[in-house]
């Protein structure tokens, strides 16, 4: 029989920890002990601990008695709005993480690394498509670089290993995490059609037309799975659902799940139009008896305005990992509005 693993999730109830503990923690061979600023919600056989991963001493001590962990996924992050100080920040949590757990466990095997498509610039404008993960970087500051290089270099002189993975745009469920696409939209449509409105695309004319990609969580999670047990010691792979699809293919679904009229695309500024619309929720949670979420954590008006805005294609090649032995593909479009029936199946939307 093989034996057991013990997995080390940093953050661990964000959209890609949440569905990775709850995947991880579903099979015998894998024992899970996650760290989250808050507790889970749901029932889970993982062990959940807080601790601030930007607090070296504190880490040291959360970690001191996980002398059995076998491997750590790093999905940890905290935003920043300057450049320089989200460097810092997200550098020192890793190094604070990694440094406690490799000291803490002799028996560490694999630490995978999460990323994303501004590894290439996604979020500066054009950039190279379909982009590769061997692909020159961009102007710095990009804090995914520093992580990259540290861990890499660290890797390089102790017993076990490293493994980036890139996914774009994860979407899943995650209660109290805003930067979720899925929720983003269904949030603004439930909202519009309160409001007696037509649903409309909320971002640019060029960006409805342009090719995007996302990442489903169950996907990543089974993606990570396999990063930790088959994939290449020290590579990068790019990991999304595998297919491809226009804003203007999707949105007419959608309408069509939300009972709504489907409208010409209007360009919105949803952290400025979005603003005000507490008390619209608010009805909404008390007339559908919905879990009751504060509304600045339901939805990222701003990360939705990001992606929206996205006035070229988005696209990250797959050939790497499917070549490497990782092959699952998800439809788009199924994904949305399967995350849309469990979101309200779980009374988080009307």
């Amino acid at each position: 029989m093989k034996a057991q693993q013990h997995a080390l999730v940093l953050g661990g109830l964000g959209v890609i920890g949440r569905n990775l503990v709850e995947h991880l923690a579903s099979r015998p061979d894998w024992r899970v002990t996650a760290v989250s600023r808050r507790q889970p919600d749901f029932a889970t056989p993982a062990n959940f601990i807080s601790v601030d991963l930007t607090d070296a001493d504190a880490t040291s001590r959360a970690f001191r008695e996980l002398r059995d962990v076998t491997h750590v996924f790093f999905a940890a992050y905290q935003e920043q709005a300057d450049s320089t100080r989200q460097v810092s920040v997200n550098l020192s949590m890793l190094v604070n993480a990694i440094r406690a757990i490799d000291a803490a466990s002799d028996v560490l095997q694999r630490v995978i690394l999460y990323q994303g498509a501004k590894y290439y610039g996604a979020h500066l404008g054009r950039f190279t498509t379909p982009a590769r993960e061997n692909d020159s970087r961009h102007m710095p500051p990009n804090f995914y670089y520093d992580q990259q290089d540290w861990l890499l270099a660290t890797a390089a002189g102790r017993p076990w290993e490293a493994v980036i993975l890139r996914p774009d745009v994860v979407c899943g469920f995650a209660v109290g995490n805003p930067m979720n696409l899925a929720m983003v939209i269904a949030v603004y449509a439930s909202i519009s059609k309160r409001l007696g409105l037509p649903l409309r695309f909320p971002g640019s004319a060029v960006c409805y037309g342009k090719l995007a990609q996302v990442t489903d969580a169950g996907q990543l999670a089974a993606g990570s799975l396999w990063a930790a047990e088959h994939a290449q010691a020290g590579e990068a792979y790019n990991l999304t659902n595998g297919d491809l699809f226009r804003w203007q293919q999707l949105w007419e679904s959608f309408a069509r799940y939300f009972r709504m009229e489907l409208a010409e695309p209007q360009r919105l500024r949803l952290g400025e139009q979005m603003a005000d619309k507490a008390p619209v929720w608010d009805e909404l949670t008390r007339e559908n008896h919905l879990l009751e979420i504060p509304y600045a954590k339901v939805a990222s008006w701003a990360f939705g305005d990001f992606i929206f805005g996205c006035d070229w294609d988005v696209i990250s090649s797959t050939t790497k990992i499917r070549q490497a032995g990782f092959h699952p593909v998800v439809d788009s479009e199924t994904m949305f509005l399967r995350l849309f029936e469990e979101f309200r199946q779980r009374r988080v939307i009307p």
